[in-house]
């Protein structure tokens, strides 16, 4: 049987414990470290409600704003839309599904596609994007949420003038629900969704029916899209308006998010590609599009051609609720209300999955980092930051569905820029790397094609940036706080030990190790690696210093990508002359090594030298290349650590800061550690 050359880790460090009642109650709920949720997969037509119930609430404000963007043209306006929602978002995010089965989107195509700190930062931007497609969900649910009760006839008596406290209630009730512990439940997803689209054509089918028992209406449709030009006309105008009808596109981040709900075959468990978990994913995202595509032709048409003008102006009983509003006016106000209690049900279960999400987005991606602060690791905090966020977007936008579309319409159109972008790149990748003339063909095609979506939806986002810039600051805001906080978290924890594994590279490797484990050795970290260099700086540790024992030199070489948080490293160790040499590869920073290594090895002494150069470019150094003033940083590091465990003093090493000369600097040892330097 193979032996296992993998060293056992550190026990993890144990974060302070609560001082109070209030800050217990806020470290409840957080996982358990290390535990993952593994919950039964679902056939895909019953998870396509839980992505469902994001994607068609959009039914309640997009006929709207549909209405207030384009007018007459709203129809021809949303048959664009479509379009490019069945030839550009469904291809797309197929494509993603394919390439991103764990769930965790574009965001990580383009993570695998860009490397270093380049790549992280473009990820964090994509990050502020993406919170702002989820906050903008919650606050912008709740508010069309609060005027559908508020123009509800049985309600409007109480609520009426009352919007903003109507909206802020719900988002208090979700994010109350949260705090108390909230689970995705597709059954919940499916008792809100279904109903929500039966009574949705139940209304637009009477609409019909009212449509073709008055023909003069659609005479004076057709009168007035005449006055715009003719057909050519008429597409190009519409053309120019889908951009400020993109939010009939949001949902699809959300139907790639849910694939590890999505049942697939039994080969999957024994394939690194789950393919009939991908196609089953597909039909998902297929039948989602195609459901919607219905509901947004048919409401756009029954609602341009049966509300007048003055009532879906912004101040009218129309505004954000179109489909509500025919509900009361064909069915009168007992339907009406059915439809207003389901339509309050949908909005506020998609400000539930939006929070669901948010709370799974942030820490997948944050602390792997070394960005997430520390409130990050536990539920109940993340939720009020999350609560108080809400609150003032609520408050900017007081409340309007209109004011908020321009800022939900850009987190979703940048998310769907990237899925664009990364899968075009990708197909790239493709061509470049595949052999034959007509699969290189294939793939040059297939690239060209999603670069020309990649164009739409970059066209789409600037008109949407130019025409309605509030939605722009809104996501840079986002963006900023996220650079900001993940800087601050990654300068906080810069002093962890920072290492997820260490691979001994063979048995003669694992033998040494085992040998110099426990007070054998000197442990004595060096720059230089030839033996010239070894040997020298031996005899002059032996001049300097009373030292009983073999010497263990040990060399640390850098990854070359140094972004990176956490790393895997590999060890190597070879005998010279009576002393050792531990050579690492892979780290992501030389002082966090050296100190993970020192409390693996336990020597006797850790001699470290110092360089005395600039102490702040040595920061800066340290922070993002993994390099600096090491000797310190060690210090800090084990002191750190070493505050965290129940050690006695007398089991830990003696260190000895060194001067290029090898002259003790600063030293201390087993009854004085931790006086400072």
């Amino acid at each position: 049987m193979a032996t296992d050359l993998r060293l056992p880790p550190l026990p993890v460090p144990r974060t302070a414990q609560a001082t109070n009642v209030v800050s217990s109650w806020m470290r409840a709920g957080a996982a358990p470290e290390g535990a993952e949720a593994h919950e039964k997969p679902e056939r895909w037509y019953r998870v396509l409600w839980l992505t469902g119930v994001d994607y068609f609430s959009t039914l309640g404000y997009q006929p709207g704003i549909a209405l207030l963007a384009a007018g007459v043209l709203s129809p021809i306006a949303t048959a664009v839309l479509v379009a490019v929602t069945l030839l550009g978002a469904v291809p797309v995010y197929s494509q993603v599904a394919a390439r991103s089965f764990a769930g965790q989107g574009s965001i990580a195509m383009l993570e695998s596609l860009l490397h270093g700190w380049k790549g992280k930062v473009f990820v964090l931007v994509l990050l502020g994007f993406a919170a702002t497609d989820f906050v903008i969900t919650m606050t912008l649910s709740a508010a069309d949420a609060a005027q559908h009760a508020v123009e509800n006839p049985v309600l409007k008596p109480y609520l009426e003038g009352h919007s903003f406290a109507a909206t802020v209630g719900l988002l208090a009730l979700l994010a109350g629900v949260f705090l108390k512990g909230f689970r995705e439940a597709i059954r919940l997803a499916i008792a809100i969704a279904i109903p929500y689209i039966l009574i949705n054509l139940v209304v637009l089918g009477f609409g019909m029916v009212e449509i073709l028992g008055r023909p003069e209406l659609f005479r004076n449709w057709t009168g007035s899209l005449e006055m715009h030009g003719d057909w050519a006309a008429l597409l190009l105008a519409s053309s120019i308006l889908f951009p400020k009808l993109a939010l009939g596109m949001s949902g699809f981040e959300t139907g790639v998010a849910v694939m590890p709900h999505v049942e697939g075959t039994q080969e999957d468990a024994t394939t690194p590609t789950p393919k009939g978990r991908i196609r089953a994913t597909r039909k998902l995202l297929l039948t989602a599009a195609l459901i919607m595509s219905v509901m947004l032709l048919l409401s756009s048409f029954v609602t341009t051609l049966l509300i007048p003008a003055e009532a879906y102006a912004a101040d009218g009983p129309a505004a954000g609720r179109a489909i509500a509003y025919l509900a009361h006016e064909l069915l009168g106000n007992f339907w009406g209300s059915a439809y207003d209690v389901c339509t309050i049900a949908v909005l506020w279960f998609a400000g539930a999955s939006a929070m669901a999400g948010l709370l799974n987005l942030i820490p997948r991606y944050l602390p792997r980092f070394g960005m997430a602060p520390l409130w990050t690791a536990y539920r109940r905090p993340l939720v009020l930051i999350l609560f108080g966020i809400s609150l003032l977007i609520t408050w900017i936008f007081d409340a309007s569905v209109e004011a908020q579309g321009s800022a939900y319409a850009t987190g979703v159109l940048v998310l769907m820029l990237s899925a664009a972008l990364a899968v075009a790149l990708a197909h790239w990748g493709d061509f470049r790397s595949r052999a034959g003339l007509v699969a290189r063909a294939a793939d040059l095609a297939k690239c060209g094609y999603f670069w020309v979506i990649t164009g739409v939806f970059a066209f789409t986002l600037v008109d949407n940036v130019i025409g309605r810039p509030m939605g722009a600051i809104i996501g840079g805001c986002f963006v900023l706080a996220i650079l900001v906080l993940g800087g601050l978290s990654r300068i906080q924890r810069a002093t962890e030990l920072r290492v997820s594994e260490i691979q001994l590279a063979d048995e003669g490797t694992a033998e040494l190790w085992r040998g110099i484990v426990g007070r054998k050795v000197h442990l004595v970290p060096l720059r230089g690696t030839t033996e010239v260099e070894r040997k020298e700086k031996a005899a002059s540790l032996r001049e300097h210093y009373k030292i009983e024992g073999p010497l263990a030199f040990l060399h640390v070489n850098l990854m070359d990508n140094r972004s990176e948080f956490l790393a895997p490293l590999t060890l190597h160790m070879a005998r010279m002359n009576g002393d050792f040499v531990i050579t690492v590869h892979g780290a992501n920073a030389v002082a966090n090594t050296i100190a993970y290594l020192s409390e693996l090895l336990d020597p006797v002494s850790l001699f470290i030298g110092l360089t005395g150069d600039n102490l702040m470019s040595q920061a800066v150094r340290y922070l993002l290349w993994g390099e600096g003033e090491v000797g310190l940083m060690v210090y800090k590091i084990l002191l750190r650590y070493w505050d965290w465990t129940v050690e006695k003093d007398d089991v830990r090493p003696r260190i000895f800061l060194m001067s290029e000369g090898s002259e003790p600097s600063f030293s201390w040892g087993q009854s004085n550690w931790g006086k400072g330097l």
